[in-house]
């Protein structure tokens, strides 16, 4: 008799503790020893779906052009059964290209909700508030003056992106960093950043301006592996720290007095969290040169989408590749052709968007 009520309290332990794990994963808790992850079903469910268009958005990029490939085919390619001659033209020729829309969105979504989440401003994204400008202006150095090829170029693309967030941050100070400061001194650094560009251009040859120029538009046109590398290491070097660093994000938005009385130093958070946005920033554009919008539009899409407060950095990252592959997409169905840079039409939508956004703004009396 012992052992059989033993066994029944085993069985109800287990049925307990098996009752307890559901109602964890309905609440969003992962638990493995005494280390417990807390999450957004929601939001993973849209970084799922988000996901997944942009890797059909991808596919079907790839079998754009002269030699047209179905969606079957591509996949069929990627995975060494396709046509005759189709292997050349996809991973030589287009899988570079996608995979720089995919990761440069990637970054740019995650270093814009990083951004809008420190300055508490839906136009704090890095393209306004210069620290785009400043990778932009140091790549451009590499490119004019130096003459260097694409490792230099992001090498002056992450040096001009650092030493403008150092010049912001270090002039935006005031006994701590405050967003709104962030943003004005932001915009100005971006005001001169544009003259400093305006002069490069103005010291080169035709030949290093015309290169200079449609780098600057924001293009994924000939991109090749080596840009792939060079997005990536963005991405897998950067992400991470700034996926361990969101919690402190969202107690940073409550306030610095609050986020020190709960334990976290808002100084260092913030300085490491920018260093990270702004790396993240400059190899994006180092890839692929400044693409506009894309870091602004992409967390507040993220966030309508996911209905959660904080930063959302991982949807915003997702909705950032998506924004770009789907660009990268309607660029070469509307062209016909890959000719088209896509800054062109996210230059164009992010305008709409911006309209879209300030008329919001006013609407709920916040300007």
């Amino acid at each position: 008799m012992s052992v059989v009520r033993a066994e029944r309290r085993h069985e109800k332990k287990r049925d307990g503790e098996a009752a307890v794990s559901r109602t964890h994963l309905r609440r969003g808790l992962l638990r493995a020893g005494r280390w417990s992850v807390r999450y957004d079903p929601r939001a993973v469910l849209v970084c799922a779906v988000l996901a997944a268009l942009a890797a059909l958005a991808m596919v079907l990029a790839i079998g754009t052009g002269t030699y047209a490939l179905s969606p079957a085919e591509v996949v069929r390619t990627l995975f060494g059964d396709g046509p005759p001659g189709a292997e050349f033209v996809v991973l030589d020729l287009r899988l570079p290209r996608a995979l720089v829309a995919a990761l440069v969105g990637f970054a740019m979504g995650m270093a814009g909700a990083v951004f809008q989440s420190l300055t508490r401003n839906p136009l704090g994204s890095p393209d306004v508030i210069g620290f785009g400008n400043g990778a932009s202006a140091g790549a451009l150095v590499a490119i004019i003056i130096l003459d260097a090829g694409t490792a230099q170029t992001a090498v002056g693309a992450v040096c001009g992106g650092l030493a403008t967030a150092a010049a912001v941050y270090l002039l935006a100070w005031k006994r701590g960093v405050h967003g709104y400061r962030l943003v004005l001194v932001g915009i100005g650094a971006s005001a001169v950043l544009g003259a400093v560009t305006s002069f490069l251009y103005l010291r080169a040859d035709i030949g290093k301006a015309a290169q200079a120029a449609s780098w600057t538009i924001g293009s994924l046109n000939a991109r090749d592996w080596s840009d792939v590398w060079i997005a990536a290491l963005g991405v897998v070097a950067l992400g991470p720290l700034v996926l361990v660093y969101a919690r402190r994000l969202t107690m940073l938005e409550m306030g610095d007095d609050t986020a020190a009385a709960l334990g976290v130093p808002p100084e260092r958070s913030r300085l490491v969290l920018l260093s990270a946005g702004t790396g993240l920033t400059a190899l994006a554009v180092a890839a692929a040169g400044p693409i506009p919008f894309v870091a602004m539009a992409a967390p507040q899409l993220a966030r309508r989408v996911t209905r959660a407060a904080g930063p959302n950095v991982l949807p915003a990252a997702w909705m950032g590749a998506l924004l770009l592959t789907a660009a990268d997409l309607t660029t070469q169905r509307a062209t016909g052709s890959a000719l088209l840079p896509v800054g062109v039409l996210t230059g164009v939508a992010g305008g709409a968007y911006l309209a879209w956004l300030l008329r919001g703004e006013r609407r709920g009396a916040r300007l």
